[in-house]
């Protein structure tokens, strides 16, 4: 019988950290292999390391190409390209070697993505200092990727369970990201957000859309964004035929996303997103990229450098980020 589940690459992440331990976790999970065909992509004796650290009982065997995942049933594929040598690294150290070996990492990923050679990609976390110290400007996975493909509008969207989050920005300072609160902005993010949903198989997705400031500026008296930027960017978003609503104060917008109102909501910057998300379930929480050209997941969680090597990081967000990603190439959608 013709398998059918998704060949899922899935990125090993910084060495020195987290990432290999929460891989071989969730590769040794059952849920794993009966979502996905796994393909990891990274360092093959790096994840025999992490795998008897944690105790993960895993086969892995090396490959030259995404065709040969599926080739030794009971078997993990790893995708080593040999760009490490694991002698020259440490947990818990920063590394500008294990920066320039994830990145590569996340780049094939990426590639194969692009080729068609795997229908999604989950990534572990890399670490920031260590591949700017291996000379990467675009230091973060969804600045990689959307170099990569070329994608002209990207957006990060959190989620955990029913509640999804879309961040209008991520990683700018809060006086830059209130700047970027602007009619066209918005609007542009709330087409990316309908058109994105609509493919996962929303007929009408319904947008939820934070306002900036307390009480959605009490009529004014705390700001003017609400007026001047985010009610007209609802309404041009209305004319268009999306079923968008707000500004609605961000104290109120979340929970009510999270018991069903929206399926998405639209949020301002960076932790008006991340933080309801996390408070509403840390651990399950996971990203998912909108606007790339094929789809790509990530753990809602950095390399946690100070306990990489303990074998005691939870597996639980890379286990959610190989889940979502499998619905998502499977054509079932997002999983609630």
């Amino acid at each position: 019988m013709q398998n059918t589940r998704p060949l899922v690459a899935i990125t090993l992440g910084d060495p020195c950290g987290i990432g290999p331990e929460v891989v071989a976790k969730a590769l040794a999970h059952p849920d794993t292999g009966r979502l996905c065909l796994p393909l990891v992509i990274g360092n093959i004796t790096v994840l025999e390391q992490a795998a008897r650290l944690v105790q993960a009982p895993l086969r892995l065997r090396k490959v030259s190409a995404p065709s040969q995942a599926a080739s030794e049933p009971g078997t993990v594929a790893v995708l080593d390209s040999q760009d490490l040598d694991p002698e020259a690294i440490r947990p818990g150290e920063v590394s500008a070697a294990a920066g320039r070996a994830c990145v590569e990492w996340v780049l094939k990923a990426g590639e194969l993505a692009l080729a068609g050679g795997v229908r999604a990609v989950a990534t572990a976390p890399i670490n920031k200092e260590a591949a700017a110290l291996a000379g990467y400007k675009d230091i973060g996975h969804m600045e990689l990727y959307q170099r990569q493909s070329g994608s002209p509008q990207v957006a990060t969207m959190l989620m955990a369970g029913p509640l999804r989050v879309v961040h209008l920005t991520t990683h700018r300072s809060l006086r830059r990201a209130c700047d970027y609160v602007t009619l066209d902005n918005i609007l542009s993010k709330l087409r990316l957000t309908h058109s994105t949903f609509q493919s996962w198989g929303f007929a009408r997705p319904r947008i939820g859309v934070a306002a900036l400031n307390p009480h959605a500026s009490d009529g004014g008296l705390l700001g003017d964004e609400e007026k001047k930027a985010i009610a007209p960017a609802v309404e041009a978003a209305r004319q268009e035929g999306m079923e968008a609503s707000g500004p609605v104060p961000a104290d109120s917008i979340f929970p009510l996303a999270a018991r069903g109102n929206y399926d998405v909501v639209l949020c301002m910057y960076h932790d008006q997103g991340h933080i309801p998300v996390k408070v509403y379930d840390w651990e399950r929480s996971v990203t998912v990229a909108l606007g790339l050209p094929f789809i790509r997941t990530s753990v809602d969680h950095g390399t946690a450098l100070d306990i990489a090597g303990k074998g005691v990081a939870s597996e639980t967000s890379m286990l959610e980020a190989i889940r979502v990603a499998a619905s998502l190439a499977s054509g079932q959608g997002l999983p609630t």
